[in-house]
């Protein structure tokens, strides 16, 4: 399938306001934003709220404020189909007056009823187009239905799955007003696509079935076709749609949880996509090299060890005062402040691969900022119970050092394990536990000239005293 070159790009990201944005539809706003972007179109937004009982202004918000935050602005600003009524009973009455729509009265009962024996025959359920030719009027318990050919096929033109073909015969007469009046959500939709301007629909696959029928709707209209691409959808390792049984769903719980905006999205886009060899993709590199005819139509599986590979490449490839600038709220969620270390930039820079995540990092900073709370009492098992007089020792020839640096610092740890004929762990290891609590930790000189020496001599003596208070 060819892109119409005649016409510009329009794609539309349409969440319902129903919960927080999930990551499986940042994928999909992604790849609806890149797509635009590529031939210079129109990104644009839609609220489907027409759900009046679970949609929520705080839900709508978090939507727009979480599309804004990871870098997928839409180039209008977005509409509410909640605040468009008249126009979908005005393009349903439109409908009405070219005869290719009815009205119909039957009870829930009845249609219960109809599904239960098709079933029981294996047919598969679908109204049966009983009041199609009774040609009744509007009333406070009628429907009105779609008049669907009843023979020949329409052909849905896919990017992704090239033509998907369906028998007319399999589409049952759909409703497009409920017996109050308000619009479905086909004919919503239908509408919207068309008032906005779209010219292509890419959304999940889960979205196949309803693709003829609103073709059914648009032709109607004499609205123009339209293009689609239905993505794979997202799922977890056990390729079962993701879910919270997996991992976080939402996007605002990875950026709380220390992902950057440009990892999520590098990982998001090689769901269902790739490039050749490449891993690393920023939002620009990915405008410049996305195909939507390179979508695969296998499920996508959501992987996290792959999330943290792509936040560790990506926050390494940050100029450091950007990774600060990253770091620095996770840092003053937990009670410090970065200029609050005399060596800051230093510190920062030795520790940023120290974790996969912002807030990984920012955890494995707090001894450097704070007295150590609790001991990693495994270690101390291993290195310190028995270590006492090598901290002793160390303690008094790095009391004694004029000169603090890191190389001096090195100095001395070799000297002693020289004179002492001692392993490097049976020395170092102890001292990387009195300074940080655990046994990671930059080089030991690092480690000891990223703190001054009084707080050096102090946690020793505190680690010392522990030992001996625990023995």
């Amino acid at each position: 399938m060819e892109r119409n070159t005649l016409k510009k790009v329009v794609t539309r990201f349409a969440p319902s306001p129903t919960g927080t944005l999930h990551i499986g539809g940042v994928r999909t706003a992604l790849f609806n934003y890149v797509y635009a972007k590529k031939y210079d179109g129109l990104f644009l937004v839609r609220i489907e709220d027409t759900d009046k009982e679970r949609s929520t202004k705080e839900f709508e918000k978090n939507i727009l404020d979480s599309l804004n935050s990871i870098g997928l602005s839409p180039d209008e600003d977005p509409i509410n189909q909640s605040l468009r009524g008249d126009i979908y009973k005005a393009a349903a009455q439109k409908i009405i007056d070219s005869d290719q729509a009815y009205y119909c009265d039957c009870s829930v009962e009845r249609l219960d009823k109809m599904r239960a024996e098709q079933q029981s025959k294996g047919h598969k359920p679908q109204y049966d187009g009983k009041c199609r030719n009774l040609n009744l009027k509007k009333s406070d318990n009628t429907v009105l239905r779609l008049k669907t050919p009843l023979d020949g096929e329409v052909v849905v033109k896919d990017y992704v799955r090239g033509d998907i073909v369906f028998n007319n015969s399999e589409l049952d007469d759909l409703i497009i007003l409920r017996s109050d009046g308000t619009p479905t959500y086909h004919l919503c939709n239908v509408v919207d696509d068309y008032e906005q301007g779209v010219t292509t629909v890419i959304r999940g696959e889960d979205h196949i079935s309803n693709t003829p029928r609103q073709i059914h709707i648009q032709k109607a209209l004499g609205y123009p076709e339209l293009e689609y691409a239905h993505l794979p959808l997202v799922l977890g390792p056990d390729k079962k749609r993701l879910s919270k049984r997996h991992a976080a769903t939402s996007l605002e719980e990875y950026k709380e949880a220390g992902y950057l905006d440009s990892a999520i999205l590098n990982t998001l886009a090689r769901l269902g996509w790739s490039k050749g060899e490449n891993e690393i993709f920023y939002l620009n590199d990915l405008i410049k090299q996305f195909e939507i005819t390179e979508v695969q139509k296998a499920g996508a599986i959501f992987d996290i060890t792959k999330l943290d590979y792509l936040n560790a490449q990506h926050m390494s490839n940050l100029d450091l005062n950007d990774f600060i600038d990253h770091l620095k709220p996770f840092l003053e969620s937990k009670g410090a402040q970065v200029e609050n270390h005399p060596k800051a930039e230093l510190l920062i820079e030795s520790m940023r691969s120290s974790a996969n995540t912002l807030e990984g990092v920012a955890s494995n900073l707090m001894c450097y900022y704070q007295n150590i709370s609790a001991y990693n009492q495994k270690a101390i098992e291993k290195f310190v119970s028995n270590s006492v007089e090598i901290l002793d020792d160390l303690k008094d020839r790095l009391a004694n050092l004029e000169t603090w640096t890191e190389s001096s610092l090195d100095a001395v740890l070799l000297e002693y394990r020289s004179e002492k004929d001692l392993a490097v762990p049976k020395v170092n290891q102890p001292i990387r536990i009195a300074l940080t609590g655990s046994t990671n930790s930059p080089s030991l000189g690092m480690t000891l000239f990223l703190f001054e020496k009084d707080e050096v001599i102090k946690r020793i003596n505190d680690l010392i005293d522990y030992v001996h208070l625990n023995n």
